[in-house]
């Protein structure tokens, strides 16, 4: 071989000939199932009917499994948060979890998690995370507003009883979707143990939950975090999960609360600081609609009745409606208010702004407008109200500034006390000087943190104008201002006083969320962003009257920029300029289009802005009697010229005088050129052909269709050019219009007719899916282009908006006792559910509680949005109907209970609990049921028994005593059937006049006195009145796990050492029975004679005296003979003496005897054996000596 390896052939692909061909289109086309069934049809065949039936079966039920009533989609277009709990035992991992989710998503750290944490998950997904502690008070109240539960198990460790408990919860109040979490995986070192563990947990999660319900693993944890990939699947699998709606949930509007604001008057809380406190409640609104001035309820609080409610600009916006791949960092959103992150938050009279220095990034090179104005309003040390004050004006070269002091001065106002500060060059300090005037001046602050007060709006802007109009008369005689020495405040009082002057045109895109400042930012970068219609969506009347005011206003501003341009260029060399002030009017002109394309106000389209300018109207003014105030907005003309600004959006970029533009609007017009399908003459014509001729049933005058006659009606109408140009286009069009007419005709027939008869795949659950999309768009398309404001009044707060509650009665230890780990919800109440009253449940007690439940013992119910103290009464429907008390629960069935409590909604479920107090060792959930009623229909009766005893029988009727008291009593149970001991029954007659409460009875037999009668009755219970809500949440911190109500008699004897003194006729007591005497039976002769020999009375004759003849006569010996007899007496006795000797003595020796001869016996028998064994022994022998010879052979004879 010399070491050459040969080279194989290589396969050479055919490029032509059939195979290739084939091969081509089989790549093409691909190789379909339908092709291997024309192919090989009996590899496709049935083989077995019964599998393929089997199959068939397995695969609907399947499907059918997944359907689910279908309900009527109500979920709005910006849904509410989804509310994530995290539940688990004590160091199980819980804060470490949702710290790891909010920096999944979020990119941020949160130290401690305290109250609610809202983060945006998505483009249109937020979630709401709140961490359950190992309260029962807590897990009872999550459980009901949770939409997704995180159940965190320690895998080291095992299932924990809080875990079952909080399962058995959320099973009872809707059960959400819940997902287990293995947390302490890595303490297990063997593979093999950890797999088993898993499995375990996994099978026993499934039985509780469903099967098949998620479990994640957590495996490990990295620097005090759980490992990034596994928290990534995690959150991937939330933000992807669908919720089904709740019953409770989607009937009810609730809020978790995750911001808490006290308003109460500090002169109050000062002479009373346990008066009841005004708090406002903010958070999301989910559930249903809200009413204004309904009634709510705390859970661990009680009822309220709501003071007041609006709505506010969402904290934490979904982002834009741009399509975007993933989240930009700005819009990885974070609001947790209880834990001290949020940025700006927006109140009903104010803004608050928090920022952490951290979030600043100053080494941007080109840093954000929001950023930057945020940043600015930080650095500030001086009020605005202050700078204003403290700047001037120089109207010519070298004259003395003007302050607003010399302006109010000149303009003749009244003036009074009011204070100016002033800065101090040697101290460098800022002073508060009071100015004795005649009256108080006004704020003129324009900050955003009095956006919502009407009074002080107008106040500034008419300010405003007045400087404006002010500034612009006096324009062209001014000149340049010196830069004299000035203090610090005037670096940066022209910023102030451009802000001042923009704020209106400002307004929309700083006033009200931060969705706007991002949007107007991106504007002015020029990045291209999709704007979203109006504002955040939750837009305020005075925020509208503000963009009015900006259109008034529009020709001062444009002076106002001129000017401050100009003023501006000398001033950059001292203080540089800001980046977010480059291109205000820009900003401002795109705020206003945002109104402008925001939805109709229908008091604008009416009215216009006639109204804010009557309001307005006033006399001109003078400044000093020098300058004249023009004000031409507030001029009648000016109103009336002015745009529509509910409608449209004023365009100064076209010239309408050119023929271009005049052209581009034309066919908008009657005369314009229209298409073929909209143009007037085309649709009058399809009216005729379609229509026909037809009658005027009034004047009897038939009208003829123009189909057939059209020609000579054109020919006769000939005058007019401009109807002979449009016949002619008709007539041109017409054989197509009416051919794609037709088609049309044909296929809506052909629509309808499928849909009449060709059902197709379509079933009843698809109709009804289809008839509930169609009511769910209803319902969005009513109220959709209806502004907030209005829609409020209608319908309520809608779910998903951020709403404000104020409640002017909560308790005092409700703010002192706050504590921002235990959940505060507001439930809304329906119209009947803030009543008391009775209800009707069906309860069960749980199979995990170790001890029955007794009848009139307080219990502890979950029911609703509700946790009260109430007591019950148990008891179970007879086949009669009787619903009859029982004094225990029955311990595997179900049972009735009566109790007195809140009117709740038929069918809602509710749970029982004898203690909230603590930590038991054992399961606490003690029953579990449902409501079945909501009035006093039933009526609990128990067993009463009457006993009474006869005093006088006669034959069948017996008088009977001791059972009644009075004769009325007797007469309420004339007629009822009484019964003996022994079983035999009566009836009660009549009463008796005497004793009292006697009286006669009948029965089926004689009564005996002995005798003891009893009356079987029932007696109606009455329910007791207890409703005792769980107050837990005004308790101390530390102690809100510690709240007990009414304790059990059990209880009470166990904590006061009281034993319970048993009933003298319970004891047991020796029993006497005196003996009995039966008189004999007496069987008449009658019967004597009917019956058998064997069962006669067999009575034998007494027999007579022995007459006295025949009695033997007494002998009487004579004393000789006497002797005798004793002679012959004490002879037999020694004889018999000696004979009994002479018997003890024969028997001992007969024993010697008997002895010697056993003995003898057994000598014997020994000689016997020995004998024996000697002659079987010689015999052996000769038996062996015979077989010897017999095997060596037959000696021979000699």
């Amino acid at each position: 071989m010399d070491g050459k390896v040969k080279k194989q052939k290589q396969h050479q692909q055919k490029h032509s000939g059939p195979k290739a061909e084939k091969k081509k289109l089989k790549k093409q086309n691909g190789s379909t199932e339908e092709d291997e069934r024309k192919r090989n049809p009996k590899a496709f065949a049935v083989q077995s009917a019964v599998r393929m039936a089997k199959t068939f079966h397995r695969a609907q039920d399947i499907k059918t499994k997944k359907h689910h009533v279908p309900v009527v989609d109500r979920t709005p277009l910006e849904p509410p948060p989804i509310v994530i709990v995290v539940v688990g035992p004590p160091k199980v991992g819980k804060s470490t979890l949702i710290r790891c989710l909010i920096k999944n998503f979020t990119r941020q750290k949160l130290t401690d998690i305290c109250g609610p944490v809202t983060i945006v998950s998505g483009k249109k997904r937020r979630l709401t995370f709140m961490e359950c502690n190992n309260d029962i008070n807590s897990m009872i109240d999550l459980a009901k507003v949770a939409d997704l539960v995180l159940m965190l198990i320690d895998a080291s460790f095992g299932f924990e009883m809080e875990t079952f408990e909080f399962l058995n919860i959320c099973q009872v109040h809707g059960f959400p979707r819940i997902m287990g979490v293995l947390t302490h995986l890595d303490a297990f070192k063997n593979n093999k143990t950890l797999r088993k563990t898993k499995k375990n947990l996994k099978h026993r999660f499934w039985t509780e939950v469903y099967q098949g319900a998620k479990l994640f693993y957590l495996s490990g944890m990295v620097y005090g975090e759980y490992q990034n990939q596994e928290v990534k699947n995690l959150g991937r699998f939330i933000s992807v999960m669908k919720f089904r709606p709740l019953v409770w949930q989607t009937s009810h509007p609730y809020i978790l609360a995750d911001r808490i604001e006290d308003l109460t008057d500090p002169e109050r809380l000062r002479t009373d600081p346990k008066c009841d406190r005004t708090v406002s409640l903010y958070g999301y609104l989910r559930g249903t609609h809200l009413k204004n001035k309904g009634q709510v309820h705390i859970p661990g609080v009680g009822d309220f009745q709501m003071s007041d409610v609006n709505f506010l600009p969402d904290p934490c916006p979904l982002p834009g409606t741009q399509k975007k791949r993933a989240l930009n960092e700005k819009e990885r959103l974070l609001y947790a208010p209880m834990a001290g992150v949020g940025g700006v938050v927006y109140d009903k009279d104010a803004v608050y702004i928090d920022l952490p220095a951290n979030h600043v990034k100053q080494l941007q090179e080109e840093v954000r407008p929001t950023t930057e104005l945020v940043q600015s309003l930080i650095e500030t040390h001086v009020t605005l109200d202050a700078k204003m004050a403290a700047s001037k004006v120089s109207l010519f070269s070298g004259s003395a500034g003007l302050d607003p002091t010399d302006i109010s001065e000149q303009s003749g106002v009244q003036e009074g006390l009011r204070e100016i500060h002033v800065w101090d060059a040697h101290t460098q300090t800022q002073r508060r000087k009071v100015v004795f005037t005649g009256l108080e001046e006004d704020d003129v602050s324009g900050s955003s943190s009095d956006e919502d007060d009407d009074g002080s709006d107008q106040e500034n802007q008419e300010e405003e104008d007045d400087l404006s109009t002010f500034l612009k008369e006096v324009r062209d005689k001014c000149e340049k201002a010196t830069k004299g020495s000035t203090p610090p405040v005037k670096k940066r009082k022209l910023e102030e006083m451009q802000g001042e002057e923009e704020v209106i045109a400002e307004a929309p895109a700083f006033a009200d969320s931060e969705d706007e400042l991002e949007r107007g930012e991106a504007d002015s970068e020029g990045e291209g962003e999709a704007e979203r219609a109006g504002d955040s969506g939750h837009c305020s009347k005075e925020s509208e009257e503000d963009s009015d005011d900006e259109e008034d206003g529009d020709e001062d501003d444009e002076s106002m920029e001129e000017e401050i341009g100009a003023d501006d260029s000398d001033e950059e060399e001292e203080q540089g300029t800001f980046k977010w002030k480059e291109g205000l009017q820009q900003k401002a002109s795109a705020a206003f289009l945002r109104h402008q394309e925001a939805a109709p106000n229908l008091r604008k389209l009416v009215y216009g802005s006639v109204v804010e300018a009557e309001d307005s109207e006033e006399e001109e003014e003078e400044l000093g009697g020098l300058f004249r105030v023009n004000r031409p907005q507030k001029s009648k003309k000016v109103q009336a010229d002015a745009l529509d600004c509910s409608h449209f959006n004023p365009d100064i970029s076209h010239n309408w005088e050119l023929e271009e533009m005049l052209n581009s609007i034309r066919d908008c017009f009657v005369t314009g050129q229209w298409e073929e399908g909209q143009d007037a003459a085309t649709l009058l014509k399809e009216d005729e052909e379609l229509y026909g001729d037809f009658e005027d049933l009034e004047t009897g005058k038939v009208h003829k269709g123009t189909t057939g006659e059209q020609d000579q009606a054109e020919k006769s109408e000939s005058d007019e050019d401009e109807t002979d140009d449009e016949d002619q286009q008709v007539k041109m069009d017409d054989e197509e219009v009416q051919k794609n007419k037709r088609l049309e005709k044909k296929r809506r027939l052909k629509e309808r007719f499928d849909t009449q008869y060709d059902d197709g795949d379509a079933t009843y659950f698809d109709d009804l899916k289809e008839e509930m999309q169609k009511q769910a768009e209803l319902n969005r398309a009513e109220f959709e282009d209806m502004d907030d404001e209005s829609r409020v009044q209608y319908e309520g707060f809608r779910p998903g908006m951020y709403v404000r509650l104020e409640i002017s009665s909560l308790p005092c230890e409700f703010v002192t006792n706050f504590d921002p780990h235990y959940p505060v919800i507001i439930g809304g109440l329906g119209t009947s559910e803030g009543n008391v009253g009775y209800l009707q449940m069906r309860l069960k007690k749980h199979r995990w509680y170790e001890r029955i439940l007794k009848t009139r013992d307080p219990l502890i119910l979950s029911l609703g949005w509700r946790r009260f103290q109430t007591i019950p009464l148990y008891h179970i429907e007879d086949h009669n109907g009787r619903h009859r008390l029982l004094k225990y629960t029955p311990q595997h069935m179900h049972c009735g209970a009566s109790i007195w409590g809140p009117i709740t909604p038929q069918g809602t479920g509710f749970l029982a609990v004898q203690s909230v107090s603590g930590v038991k060792a054992n399961f606490r959930i003690a029953a579990t049921g449902v409501v079945l009623d909501l009035d006093k229909s039933v009526t609990i009766v128990k067993k009463l028994k009457l006993i009474g005893y006869p005093y006088k029988i006669f034959q069948n009727t017996c008088f009977i005593k001791g059972m009644f008291n009075t004769v009325l009593e007797v007469a309420k149970f004339e007629g009822a059937s009484i019964r003996t001991v022994s079983g035999v029954r009566g009836q009660i007659k009549k009463a008796l006049s005497t004793p009292p409460g006697a009286f006669r009875a009948t029965f089926e037999d004689r009564l005996l006195m002995s005798d003891i009668v009893f009356l079987r009755s029932w007696y109606p219970v009455s329910i007791p009145q207890l409703y005792n809500p769980v107050t837990s949440l005004l308790l101390p911190v530390g102690q809100k796990d510690s709240w007990s109500g009414m304790r059990t008699v059990g209880q009470l004897k166990h904590d006061l050492g009281v034993r319970n003194k048993p009933s003298i006729d319970s004891l047991y007591k020796p029993i006497t029975r005196a003996p009995r005497h039966f008189n004999p039976l007496h069987i008449p002769k009658e019967l004597q004679k009917a019956l058998p020999f064997k069962s006669k009375p067999k009575l034998l004759q007494p027999k007579g005296k022995v007459p006295r003849d025949l009695k033997r006569a007494s002998v009487i010996r004579e004393p000789h003979e006497r002797k005798v007899a004793e002679l012959l007496r004490a002879l037999s006795t020694v004889h018999h003496y000696k004979k009994k000797v002479a018997q003890r003595a024969h028997h001992a020796k007969h024993k010697e005897f008997l002895q010697q001869k056993e003995k003898d016996e057994e000598a014997k028998m020994k000689r016997m054996k020995d004998a024996r064994k000697k002659l079987y022994r010689i015999m052996g022998q000769k038996d062996q000596k015979k077989q010897r010879s017999s095997l060596k052979g037959t000696p021979q004879d000699d």
